[in-house]
C-alpha cells in the first residue's frame, strides 16, 4: 500500500482563469473557520471573493493564456505554468507559418496564492532549439500533479512539423501532439518528455494511477479532433507514453472536441474489480487496449487498483451540454467507465476537478450556462459518497 498523499484543503483552493483582455485572474473561495469533518459536505457552491488580475503573470507586449497551477506539498509551494503569446499574433498564424509566437512562463507563491513572484521565462531552458519543429506550443489549461516519487508534472501540447518547404511547414504536415513538462528537483530545473505519436492530441490532463502491488502508472486523458478521447499510459513517469488508444467510452464534439479533466483519488470503499458499464453495442474484450506488453508484464490483466479516477467533461455526443462526471474503479482496464451523473444540465464547457484534502471531497470548476457555455464559471463540490450512489443506482 503507498502513502496517501497529502492534499490541498477547501480554504488553500483558489480559481484561475484567462481573462478575454489576455490576463489571468484569480479568485480566493469564501470558506468559514472551523474544523472540516471527515464525511462532512460543506455548501456545495461557496461563495467566492472578487476576483483580481494576477499582474505578476505577464510578459510586455504578450497576452497570458492557459494557466496551470501544480502544488508542490513538501514546501507548500504553487507553481503556476501558462503561456505568453506575441500580441496580435493567432494561433492559426503560427501553424500556417510554422513560427512560434508563444513563451512558457512560470511564477509561484509560498503563501496560497496571496502573493507571487516575478515571472520566469523558461522557453530556452525547457525546449531549446527544438522550438524550429513546433509551430506554438501550450500549457494546460487545469492542473499539473506531483507525483508519490516527487516529479512534479505540468500537461502541455505542441504544434508539432518535421519540415518546411521553401521556409514553410507543410500544413497537412503539422500536427498537434500531448507531452509533459517535469521536475525532479522540486521545480528548480524543468525538462520536457517525449510526444505522445502517433495520435492526434492536444488539452490533456493526467493522474497517477497506483496498482494494490504498488506499482505506478501516469494515466493521460487527451483531447482530440476524432469523435473520441485519447487515453495513453507512461510506466516512467511521463517521459514517454508507450500506450495509447481512442477511448471506447469517452466522446468528443465535433468537429475539434472539448477540454476535459481527470483526478485520482484513494476510495475510502474497499475497490471491487471493475463492472462493465459500456454500451450494449460495444464489442466486449478481455484485455485493455492500454496494456502493452511492457506493463502487462508488470501488472498483468486484471490487478486490483488502489487508486481510482474521476473524468469530467460535457456528455453529449454532439454539443457541449450536460457536463458529467465519470468513475473509473480500473484505470488500466477497458470499459471501466460508469455512466456520467450529470453535474450541470445545459450548455457547458471547459472543466477542472480536484481532490481536496477532507477525504472524500472533490470539486468541479467549469464553464456554463443556460444559453451559451461562456456565460459563466461555477464552482460544485461533491462527495465520494455521491457519485457511488448514482453509480450504483445506475
Amino acid at each position: 500500500m503507498s502513502k496517501r498523499q497529502s492534499l490541498p484543503s477547501l480554504r488553500q483552493t483558489f480559481a484561475l482563469r484567462s481573462h478575454g483582455r489576455g490576463d489571468i485572474m484569480l479568485q480566493h473561495p469564501s470558506v468559514p473557520a472551523g474544523k472540516q469533518e471527515r464525511g462532512y459536505l460543506p455548501d456545495p457552491s461557496p461563495a467566492w471573493e472578487p476576483m483580481k488580475p494576477l499582474m505578476e503573470a505577464m510578459l510586455p507586449g504578450h497576452r497570458t493564456m492557459n494557466p496551470c497551477p501544480v502544488w508542490e506539498q513538501k514546501n507548500g509551494c504553487v507553481y503556476l505554468f501558462f503561456i505568453c503569446v506575441q500580441s496580435h499574433v493567432t494561433e492559426r498564424h503560427q501553424i500556417m507559418t510554422g513560427r512560434n509566437a508563444a513563451r512558457l512562463c512560470l511564477i509561484y507563491s509560498q503563501d496560497a496564492g496571496c502573493s507571487w513572484s516575478e515571472v520566469r521565462d523558461l522557453t530556452e531552458e525547457v525546449i531549446g532549439p527544438e522550438i524550429e519543429h513546433w509551430a506554438t506550443f501550450a500549457v494546460g489549461p487545469g492542473h499539473g500533479i506531483q507525483l508519490q516519487s516527487g516529479r512534479l508534472v505540468i500537461p502541455a501540447y505542441a504544434y508539432y512539423f518535421s519540415h518546411r518547404l521553401c521556409c514553410f511547414p507543410l500544413a497537412c504536415r503539422v500536427k498537434p501532439h500531448s507531452l509533459m513538462i517535469y521536475s525532479d528537483d522540486l521545480g528548480v530545473t524543468w525538462h520536457h518528455g517525449r510526444l505522445i505519436q502517433p495520435l492526434v492530441t492536444t488539452e490533456c490532463q493526467v493522474a497517477e494511477v497506483t496498482k494494490a502491488s504498488g506499482h505506478s502508472v501516469l494515466y493521460c486523458n487527451a483531447r482530440t479532433p476524432n469523435r473520441r478521447r485519447v487515453e495513453a499510459l507512461s510506466s516512467d513517469c511521463g517521459e514517454y507514453f508507450e500506450a495509447q488508444a481512442l477511448s471506447q467510452q469517452l466522446c468528443e464534439q465535433p468537429p475539434h472536441g472539448c477540454q476535459g479533466s481527470v483526478v485520482s483519488f484513494q476510495p475510502l470503499v474497499i475497490p471491487n474489480r471493475c463492472q462493465n458499464f459500456s454500451d450494449k453495442n460495444t464489442p466486449s474484450t478481455q484485455q485493455s487496449p492500454l496494456l502493452g506488453s511492457a506493463l502487462e508484464l508488470k501488472e498483468g490483466v486484471g490487478t486490483a487498483s488502489e487508486t481510482w479516477l474521476l473524468y469530467s467533461h460535457p456528455t453529449n455526443k454532439k454539443h457541449r451540454v450536460d457536463l458529467g462526471i465519470y468513475l473509473n474503479q480500473s484505470p488500466t482496464e477497458t470499459a471501466c467507465w460508469s455512466h456520467p451523473w450529470v453535474l450541470h444540465h445545459g450548455p457547458s464547457g471547459y472543466s477542472d476537478l480536484a481532490a481536496l484534502g477532507e477525504e472524500g471531497l472533490f470539486g468541479c470548476l467549469f464553464e456554463c450556462g443556460t444559453e451559451d457555455e461562456l456565460e459563466q464559471i461555477s464552482f460544485r463540490l461533491f462527495t465520494e459518497k455521491e457519485i457511488l450512489g448514482y453509480v450504483k443506482k445506475d
